[in-house]
């Protein structure tokens, strides 16, 4: 397994009316985070403000190329990003301890906190369709390059980890500073992750550490 410290680029916040960061995504353009009951987004170019939309969200925050999902308690949320409208929702996998939320292979995927769970789920039923073990408590889920990535964070410790999706195994862990926590999590498609800080208020990004290898499809696309 490859262990190397994190290497914090950037720090966001904190921000107006925003307490604490819990989900997080990006559409391309624009780094959406999760603030208990709004949606937040702002420009990674400048760390402003660019817009919000008052819906519930408390946990995981992903983006499947057109629609937001969003949970909130035990529900996930669709949510047209243009209108702040929420089109529909499905049932989490659980009532009071989903967390980390991404898209990728047309469906999303959920992390269980204390459950130590990622759930692959049907987008339009909620039906679980794959459980991965994990042996830390989850926060955020994102997938970049055909790799599956998690936060952790417990007490003062937390990292984010690379595992295979079949079986679970850790294969990379970067480690943040002590008493620097992750709760979501989200790849901008190429060397960086944005990073929540939970209740620091405060987006990081930071450096996904580069390997030789060969090209991976990506299935967030």
């Amino acid at each position: 397994m490859n262990q190397s410290p994190a290497e914090i680029v950037h720090e966001y916040g904190p921000f107006s009316g925003a307490d604490h960061v819990h989900g997080v995504t990006y559409d391309g353009q624009q780094v959406w985070f999760a603030a208990g009951d709004k949606l937040i987004a702002i420009n990674p170019a400048s760390g402003k403000t660019v817009r919000s939309i008052d819906v519930a969200a408390n946990a995981g925050t992903a983006f499947d190329g057109k629609h937001l999902f969003q949970i909130a308690e035990g529900h996930i949320q669709k949510i047209d990003p243009k209108t702040g409208q929420v089109l529909s929702t499905i049932p989490a996998p659980s009532g009071d301890d989903n967390s980390g939320l991404a898209w990728a292979e047309g469906t999303l995927w959920v992390g269980q906190y204390e459950g130590r769970k990622i759930y692959q789920v049907d987008p339009q039923t909620g039906a679980i369709l794959r459980t991965i073990e994990s042996n830390r408590f989850v926060t955020g889920i994102t997938w970049v390059d055909g790799e599956l990535w998690h936060g952790t964070w417990e007490g003062d410790e937390s990292d984010v980890r690379r595992i295979d999706p079949r079986t679970g195994e850790i294969l990379e862990k970067i480690e943040m500073p002590t008493g620097t926590g992750v709760s979501g999590l989200e790849s901008d498609g190429s060397d960086l992750f944005f990073c929540g800080g939970g209740r620091s208020g405060k987006v990081r990004t930071v450096r996904r550490p580069k390997r030789s290898s060969a090209t991976r499809s990506n299935p967030k696309t």
